[in-house]
């Protein structure tokens, strides 16, 4: 009789661990980047961006500028958008803040972080009708303290 219920508590502790490295697996942080290669017909974008200081302290705001590049000159949309600012947080990239820009067109985002640390940062256009997803080239680095 004891061994069925620890047979069911190492069942359990098993699942919750794999649970818990499902999010790690799925976006690793060593991975590298996504290329904004055309899919299916899709045109390619570029998304930049930059912070206007490298170090603030705790509850300060940093603009984040960019720019969001349509690569494939027969693609020419007006309609706007979406550029995430993602955080590396425990190996996996959190969704942090958004903004909408214009193809070809500039955003400008205020970020402000309530710990002390160093916080990694990127950038990325989803799959959209028209455009194939996008990361940012490089990681923006901000120490918080």
């Amino acid at each position: 009789m004891i061994s069925t219920p620890r047979k069911i508590l190492t069942a359990l502790a098993l699942s919750v661990a794999l649970a818990g490295l499902a999010p790690a697996l799925a976006a690793p942080a060593g991975a590298a980047p996504l290329s904004s290669a055309v899919e299916a017909g899709k045109g390619k974008v570029k998304v930049d961006g930059k912070l206007a200081k490298d170090h603030v302290k705790v509850n300060e705001k940093v603009d984040l500028k960019g720019n969001l590049k349509v690569l494939d000159p027969a693609r020419s949309d007006t309609a706007l958008e979406a550029v995430i600012v993602q955080q590396l947080q425990a190996g996996a990239w959190v969704n942090i803040a958004d903004t909408t820009c214009r193809p070809n067109g500039g955003f400008s985002l205020s970020l402000s972080f309530s710990l002390s640390a160093t916080v990694s940062l990127r950038l990325y256009h989803p799959e959209t009708t028209l455009y194939a997803a996008a990361y940012s080239a490089g990681t923006l680095t901000l120490r918080v303290g």
